[in-house]
């Protein structure tokens, strides 16, 4: 036993009388049914389902999609297998997005959120009507369980994503509290709200790690009815979900059948949808969405092209250089390669002017960086000055252009000026290397697939005039996932998504701590300091305006650092679909709002039996 003394008692009620007081003066955290990032989000706490959702969409039909390559595994969050289209439908979250909104979410499985002022932690109060698909209950105990093992067995990407958390408390068995390193990551509470949700009692002896075909137990509105592997996936809606009269739910996932055919050539999956074989296809080729839809089943209005605006950051698609080759190294071979892609002819002759040319990772949103560097961003930026290139603060990156005639011998003159700067000579009809007389050569993984190939060989001429010996490697769409993995690659095209608000899967992107990590998302091998720091600064910026400037500066560094090749973007969302489906009159800002449509089928069906 230990005793106090007199003026240690004293001294220990002093304390206890400030920190009281401390309580009584701060602003109390309260429990609330949302939350934003930044603001306040848009749906009070008695709205009744989202304006984009139609709160009397029959129930009922089927959505028949189509999916290309192949799968092998229905657990989409481990860097095993090819997983099924469509398998996070089988695990709800702690809370949704609006579709509706940058950056806020509402309940779902967690039916409050708390977070105090300072953001030192969340904590999220379970409805306690949720139950997974089995009937048990969700609980506290659950929510740790899907945390720890995503950690422990999901991909990297969950350890990056997750780390600012330091601990996760269960305060009883419908509460959870998760605790952070410090509160300066404005985005954990969204992220953990993101948060999918697995069974403990299933999963308890059965490995979460291995990729196979076996039916789990979810914790959403859909399970799996059918598979024929590799080909088929067929879901089915469960008529007991208990979440599906939420005001977050309320007109959403109204199709009693989801079902997805695969195909491994996208022009044959066209020829497919146009007989009938499926119901929607969202059209990814400009030059197919003009050429290939001129038939009578669009004239007569059977099939309609929808083109819906697109609202997100478009990411950045590109021609990526993995750095970890000795070759992309060099910066000046990264920078003069760019000038061999003739976009503006490709544009023109190959996708009939449809496409735009990607010129930020943030391009289409207020984080893409134009002009020169402002005030905010030059307070990010100078203290960096000597690890990354000085152009940074002179110039705004524009990828090179052309005339679009396909005579690009002034770019590709441009190009040998670089490589003369880099270190390689034009002897013959070949590009070799000052210090080993050796010819440049790499390889470029791609997917097989008609279209792809198309985009690619102009780019593979204009490389070969250049005397580059590069090839184009084709694997199917499970090989190039596995070499993608493991960075086997010299050369790849591939797209960076952005959301509305980029934070730590940022780290998966671009972090030097990511560069050799299998399975991460640093596809290029970046590890660059300087990244490093400007991608904390977002994750940690203080205000809307310094997590503007911040995204801004991180892509001044990365353009023109050229760890890829930019490539295209589409304006619009294009969606072919047979004429079978009601929409909402009211359309999200940032989604297509494909889960909130109808089957026409079900609506005759509702009316001829008298309901709404």
């Amino acid at each position: 036993m230990i005793l106090l003394s007199c003026l240690q008692l004293a001294q220990a009620a002093d304390d206890t009388a400030a920190a009281s007081a401390a309580t009584v003066a701060q602003p109390q955290a309260t429990a609330q049914h949302a939350w934003a990032m930044y603001g306040a989000p848009k749906y009070p706490a008695d709205f009744r389902h989202f304006a984009y959702a139609n709160p009397d969409a029959p129930k009922g039909g089927t959505l028949r999609r189509s999916a290309m390559g192949t799968f092998d595994s229905l657990n989409s969050f481990i860097s095993k297998g090819t997983p099924a289209a469509a398998s996070t439908l089988l695990y709800d979250t702690l809370m949704v997005h609006s579709q509706d909104e940058t950056s806020s979410i509402y309940g779902l499985i967690a039916q409050t959120i708390t977070v105090p002022p300072e953001r030192t932690w969340v904590e999220f109060g379970i409805n306690p009507k949720a139950r997974f698909q089995d009937g048990q209950p969700i609980t506290a105990a659950d929510v740790k369980f899907s945390f720890e093992t995503l950690i422990n067995k999901g991909s990297p990407l969950y350890a990056v994503y997750y780390h600012d958390v330091t601990a996760v408390d269960i305060k009883d068995p419908l509460t959870i509290r998760f605790t952070f390193r410090d509160g300066n990551n404005r985005e954990l509470p969204l992220i953990l709200g993101q948060l999918p949700i697995f069974p403990a009692h299933y999963w308890q002896d059965k490995d979460f790690a291995a990729a196979n075909l076996t039916v789990p137990v979810g914790s959403g509105a859909y399970t799996v009815e059918k598979i024929i592997p590799g080909r088929t996936i067929v879901y089915k809606r469960l008529d007991n979900y208990w979440a599906k009269d939420l005001p977050s739910r309320k007109g959403i996932d109204n199709f009693d059948h989801l079902s997805y055919d695969y195909y491994r050539d996208g022009d044959v999956a066209l020829e497919a949808f146009k007989a009938g074989e499926f119901d929607l296809r969202q059209e990814n080729s400009a030059s197919r969405w003009v050429t290939r839809y001129d038939i009578p089943a669009v004239h007569d209005g059977q099939i309609l092209k929808l083109s819906i605006p697109d609202h997100n950051p478009s990411g950045m698609q590109g021609y990526i250089y993995n750095t970890r080759r000795e070759l992309f190294q060099n910066i000046k071979v990264r920078e003069a390669l760019a000038y061999a892609y003739d976009f503006e002819w490709a544009n023109k002759n190959l996708s009939y002017g449809g496409l735009t040319r990607t010129r930020s990772y943030f391009m289409n949103s207020e984080m893409e960086s134009t002009g020169t560097p402002s005030a905010d961003e030059l307070s990010l930026l100078e203290p960096l000055k000597d690890e990354i290139p000085a152009r940074v603060f002179s110039e705004q990156y524009n990828p090179p252009q052309t005339d679009g005639s396909g005579n690009i011998r002034p770019q590709l003159r441009q190009a040998l000026r670089i490589l003369r700067e880099g270190g390689w000579e034009i002897h013959g009809n070949r590009l070799l290397s000052d210090k080993t007389g050796e010819q440049m050569r790499f390889e470029l993984l791609i997917y097989s697939d008609p279209g792809m190939e198309r985009t690619v060989l102009p780019y593979i001429r204009n490389l070969r005039r250049l005397g580059i010996d590069v090839e184009i490697r084709r694997v199917d769409v499970t090989q190039f996932i596995n070499r993608l993995r493991s960075f086997d690659f010299d050369m790849t095209v591939a797209v960076i998504p952005m959301s509305n608000s980029p934070g730590n899967e940022l780290r998966d992107y671009f972090n030097s701590a990511n560069a050799n990590v299998p399975d991460s998302s640093n596809l290029a091998g970046i590890s660059n300091p300087a990244v490093d720091t400007l991608v904390e600064k977002i994750i940690n910026a203080p205000s809307k305006e310094m997590f503007v400037a911040a995204c801004q500066a991180l892509d001044r560094v990365l353009l023109w650092n050229f760890y890829l090749v930019p490539q295209f973007t589409i304006p619009d969302t294009h969606i072919a679909v047979w004429d079978k489906f009601g929409r909402p009159s009211t359309l999200p800002l940032y989604s297509p709002g494909i889960d909130t449509w109808w089957a026409k089928s079900a609506e005759h069906a509702a009316s001829s039996q008298g309901n709404p």
